[in-house]
């Protein structure tokens, strides 16, 4: 198998060295970037499997690279946020702007590896997965074209909303989404949600889960995501 390239892009060299020492440690090609400005150049270079984007950065901050990376040719590029702790608003906008995950700083290395490959494999997992195939996971069995949930075998009865919103998590375990994101996914022209009411949603569908609500958990501060498969 070929090794995964990850563009590491921190202006703190320090860190910087920490984070490439110990992706290559594990057997991934690292590419060193300090700026924004010299992230895009190397993105545009070669393209990685991977971004690990810090969000302070000089000239062009981590948020305004994420979304330049998100809304062109490159938007199929993982990207994971480091942020410092308490940092809570930028991670819900990076998020917001297409961030895949986040690590907060100081970070224990092993926690940086696991979010890295949890990260790779969600996206090789749902690259070229069809909206409409079923999903089994957890004992869950969510049959979009029937319309239909069952966990270990009973039958469960959703409403539109709360079925999409179970789909749209399910699809991407171990994903966080803030409300905004949820209400994106789930709404419908004639169909209201908004991101107040996903609250209320999760509220009740973690009901009519039973002992299996469990599985949709809440990110403080920032959304809700599915129980990663791991």
């Amino acid at each position: 198998m070929a090794k995964k390239r990850i563009l590491a892009v921190e202006d703190d060299e320090s860190i910087l060295e920490l984070i490439a020492y110990n992706l290559e440690k594990e057997n991934f090609i690292v590419t060193r970037a300090e700026s924004g400005e010299e992230a895009l150049q190397c993105v545009a270079n070669e393209p990685p499997d991977l971004v690990m984007l810090d969000l302070m950065l000089p000239e062009i901050d981590g948020l305004e690279v994420c979304k330049t990376l998100k809304a062109g040719q490159y938007s199929n590029i993982p990207v994971i946020m480091v942020t410092a702790k308490g940092e809570e608003s930028d991670i819900v906008l990076g998020l917001e702007l297409g961030a895949d995950d986040y690590v907060t700083k100081p970070f224990k290395p092993k926690e940086l590896i696991a979010r890295v490959r949890a990260v790779l494999r969600r996206s090789e997992m749902t690259r070229d997965v069809s909206s409409t195939d079923a999903i089994s996971i957890h004992g869950l069995a969510i049959n979009p074209r029937r319309r239909e949930v069952k966990h270990e075998g009973r039958g469960i009865d959703l409403t539109f909303t709360e079925f999409e919103t179970l789909q749209f998590l399910a699809r991407h375990p171990g994903w966080v989404f803030t409300r905004y994101q949820i209400v994106d996914a789930v709404r419908g022209e004639s169909y209201p949600v908004t991101d107040r009411s996903v609250d209320v949603q999760i509220v009740g569908l973690r009901k009519k889960l039973g002992e299996a609500g469990v599985l949709i958990e809440t990110v403080r501060g920032i959304g809700y995501r599915f129980r990663d498969v791991t």
